[in-house]
């Protein structure tokens, strides 16, 4: 299998959008629905948002063209980033990697990946592969491009935060730590609050 990989640009927003409409949560993920949006917005942008579209039930049609707009925005403007995998020319993949500046001091769900942009850091916030491409080394794929193109563009370190668990989990959007542990990341001993709620482990790979 011959697997392409392409960073995020405007004039990809039509295959990005095309993935999240119709492969990538085919298998009922509770992740979804879901356009790769929450990690680069705060809670009161949610709030703005929803009350724009007339507070959408969530689910609901109308909830997730309000998400696909949100997306094709971000994407324009360059606030998420990212990496598509292709297959034949479909697009089959996608990691959200970005520039920790890029994030807000607490996003919509929780998470704090905020970092000043003098630090040059990178962060992988979540993988979705469509169910039937995963356990093909798509994820491996996108990852490897991630830090070739960190190192090339001057990026000190790339970080993760993946969840530490005995068995497999079909839906781990932040990907295995085995999966990080194999591209050479480090894993922390110390565990980071990524989410509220709940504990993951950070792992990180020094570029210089």
């Amino acid at each position: 299998m011959n697997i392409e990989i392409r960073k995020l640009t405007p004039e990809l927003t039509d295959d990005f959008l095309d993935f999240f409409d119709n492969r990538a949560f085919t298998d009922n993920s509770p992740e979804g629905p879901c356009y790769c949006t929450r990690f680069q917005m705060t809670r009161e942008q949610e709030k703005a948002e929803s009350l724009q579209a007339g507070s959408p039930r969530i689910g609901s049609e109308e909830f997730v063209r309000m998400l696909r707009e949100v997306a094709a925005r971000q994407i324009e403007s360059g606030v998420l980033q990212g990496y598509l995998a292709f297959v034949d020319g479909v697009s089959i993949g996608w990691c959200n990697a970005n520039d920790r500046a890029n994030f807000p001091a607490q996003s919509g769900n929780g998470a704090r990946l905020y970092a000043p942009a003098e630090k040059r850091e990178k962060v992988v916030t979540c993988f979705e592969i469509a169910p039937e491409f995963r356990g093909k080394g798509v994820a491996t794929a996108l990852l490897r491009r991630v830090i070739d193109d960190a190192k090339a563009e001057g990026y000190t370190a790339v970080e993760a935060c993946p969840y530490q668990r005995r068995k497999r989990y079909e839906w781990d959007f932040q990907g295995p730590v085995r999966l990080y542990e194999k591209a050479g990341f480090t894993v922390l001993a110390k565990k980071a609050k990524l989410f509220e709620k709940n504990k993951a482990v950070t792992v990180r790979k020094e570029l210089k």
